[in-house]
C-alpha cells in the first residue's frame, strides 16, 4: 500500500529523544527523513538503522532549516509531518493517522496537532500551554516555512486547515531537567527574537500571516504577537507572567510549573527586552539615547522590591493588631489603618445600599443587610494586595512626582470605590450557599488586575509619546 504521508525530523545530537520518537511511529510504516545539523553523538547510526533518508544541514534557525528541509528531501506522498525530535506520537495520534484517507480530505491542505508539553517530567497544563495546537501535517508542495520569523517557527498554508483537539503529540526534551541547557538554549533564543523585533521595527521584517483574533490557531498566535509589539518593554513580561499565572490559571501548575513559567513567561521575555535596547542603542548616536530608559533593571527590581515590602508589612501589620501572641494593643487602637480601611469600607457600602432603599447595620466586621443577610469583611476583601501592586509599579516608573502622585491617589481611589460596589452587589446577589469553583475574591481580582493592567498600560504609553514628542 502507497503511504500517504512521510515524516520529516529535525536532529541535532538527538540519541536521547530519536529512538523514542521512531518507536511511537514505527507501526506507521511511513518513510523517514531526517535532516541532522551536525551531530557528534550517535544520532546518525539511529536514524540509518531506521532506514531514513539522512541530509545534513548548518542550523541557522529553525524556519530556514525547515525551509531546506522542504525543498531538498525526494518526497513522494502528498503529505508530510514535520517533527523535532523530543516529540512523540501517543498511540491516539497514531489510529487516527493510521485511519487517514486522503481522498477524505481533498479540501484540507493542513492539520494541527494537539501537544502537551512537558518540563523536568510534568506536564505543563496551565498557564496557556494546553491545549496548543501546532500545524505538524501539512500537503507537501502547498505547505511552506515562514522565513519571516527568526524563532518562533511555522509553516504557512494558503488553503484550509482542520484541528484534530484529540490525539496528541508529547514534547518533552530531557535534556532541559538540567536547568543549564535551558537557560544556554533560552539565551541563545532570545538572540534571535530580539534582532527579529529590532527588524520588525525598522520595517525589515512583515507578518506572513493575516492576524486574526478568530482565525486559525496561528492567526490567533499572529493577533496577539501584533498585541504583544505595541506593549512597553520591561512591562510587558510582567503583564504577560500575571496573565499566565492569574487568568490562564499557572498558579495551579505546582512548584515546577510555575518555576516554567516564571522562566519562559517573565525571565526569557525580560531578557529579549533588554537586549532589544541594547541592540537599539548601539544603532543610535550618543546624543539620541533615550535617559528615560537607561536603567531597565533598576525599574524591574524596585517594582519587585517595593511590592513585597508593601505586600508583606500589610501582612504584618495585620498580624501584630490582631489579638494572638504578637498583639500590640497601641498599634491595635491607634494607629490600626487596615480596620480604619474596613469600617470605611463598611460603611460606604451601608450608605450606597441606603440610596437603593435597604436598611443595613454593620459591626465593624460583618454587614447585615435586611431581608438579605450578611456578608464578612475579612482581610483578603479589603483589595490591600491589588493596592499594593499598583502602588509598587507607580512609584518605580521613571515619572515626575506630580504625575504618579496624581494617578497612584486616583488609582487607590478607583480600586476602593469598586471594591464598595463589590460588597453591595454580594450583600444584595450573591448566593453564600451555592458551591462554586471560583469564589468571588478571585473574580474581583482577576476583574480588577485586567482594569489596572489597561490602566497602567495606558499611562506607560502616554509617558512615551510625551518623551518622544519632546525628543
Amino acid at each position: 500500500m502507497t503511504p500517504v504521508y512521510s515524516f520529516i525530523i529535525l536532529t541535532y545530537n538527538e540519541e536521547q529523544h530519536l529512538p523514542r520518537l521512531l518507536a511511537s511511529i514505527k507501526e506507521l510504516n511511513a518513510p523517514v527523513f531526517v535532516l541532522d545539523s551536525g551531530s557528534d553523538d550517535n544520532t546518525i547510526n539511529i536514524a540509518q538503522k531506521a532506514n531514513a533518508v539522512i541530509l545534513q544541514n548548518h542550523f541557522v534557525n529553525h524556519p530556514q532549516q525547515w525551509d531546506f528541509a522542504l525543498k531538498n528531501f525526494d518526497i513522494k506522498t502528498p503529505w508530510i509531518i514535520c517533527l523535532d525530535a523530543d516529540q512523540v506520537v501517543t498511540p491516539e495520534l497514531k489510529e487516527k493517522l493510521i485511519n487517514f484517507k486522503d481522498d477524505e480530505h481533498r479540501d484540507i491542505d493542513g492539520i494541527y496537532f494537539n501537544r502537551k508539553n512537558f518540563f523536568k517530567g510534568r506536564w505543563i497544563k496551565h498557564g496557556g500551554y494546553y491545549p496548543f495546537y501546532l500545524l505538524k501535517m501539512i500537503r507537501y508542495g502547498v505547505g511552506y516555512s515562514d522565513l519571516n520569523e527568526n524563532m518562533d517557527h511555522r509553516f504557512i498554508i494558503p488553503g484550509k486547515t482542520k484541528v484534530w483537539k484529540d490525539g496528541h503529540i508529547l514534547e518533552e526534551n530531557l535534556k532541559e531537567n538540567n536547568i543549564s541547557f535551558w537557560i544556554a538554549k533560552h539565551n541563545r533564543y532570545s538572540d534571535l527574537l530580539a534582532h527579529e523585533e529590532v527588524e520588525r521595527m525598522q520595517k525589515m521584517r512583515t507578518q506572513t500571516l493575516k492576524p486574526s483574533l478568530f482565525g486559525s490557531p496561528d492567526e490567533r498566535t499572529a493577533w496577539l504577537k501584533q498585541l504583544w509589539w505595541q506593549l512597553p518593554r520591561y512591562i510587558r513580561p510582567m503583564f504577560y507572567f500575571i496573565y499566565r499565572m492569574i487568568f490562564q490559571l499557572g498558579i495551579l501548575e505546582g512548584r515546577i510549573g510555575m518555576i516554567f513559567h516564571f522562566l519562559q513567561g517573565f525571565w526569557f521575555r525580560l531578557i529579549v527586552d533588554v537586549k532589544i535596547d541594547e541592540i537599539l542603542k548601539s544603532q543610535q548616536k550618543p546624543a539620541r539615547v533615550n535617559q528615560t530608559n537607561n536603567s531597565p533593571f533598576k525599574f524591574v527590581f524596585t517594582f519587585l522590591f517595593l511590592f513585597l515590602v508593601f505586600y508583606y508589612f500589610n501582612i504584618l501589620f495585620f498580624g501584630i493588631t490582631s489579638p494572638g501572641n504578637h498583639y500590640y494593643p497601641f498599634l491595635a487602637e491607634h494607629l490600626n489603618y487596615i480596620n480604619g480601611l474596613r469600617i470605611f469600607l463598611l460603611q460606604s457600602s451601608a450608605v450606597v445600599l441606603s440610596w437603593f432603599g435597604f436598611s443595613s447595620v454593620h459591626n465593624n466586621t460583618e454587614l447585615l443587610v435586611a431581608g438579605k443577610g450578611a456578608i464578612v469583611l475579612v482581610y483578603s476583601c479589603l483589595g490591600l494586595g491589588l493596592i499594593s501592586f499598583f502602588s509598587a509599579f507607580v512609584i518605580a516608573y521613571p515619572k515626575r512626582l506630580k504625575q504618579k502622585m496624581i494617578f497612584l491617589i486616583a488609582g487607590i481611589i478607583g480600586i476602593e470605590l469598586l471594591n464598595i460596589i463589590r460588597f453591595v452587589v454580594l450583600a444584595l446577589f450573591w448566593d453564600k450557599k451555592a458551591n462554586r469553583i471560583i469564589d468571588h475574591h478571585t473574580i474581583f481580582n482577576i476583574i480588577l488586575y485586567i482594569i489596572i493592567m489597561i490602566s497602567l498600560y495606558y499611562w506607560v504609553k502616554q509617558n512615551d509619546k510625551a518623551i518622544n514628542k519632546h525628543a
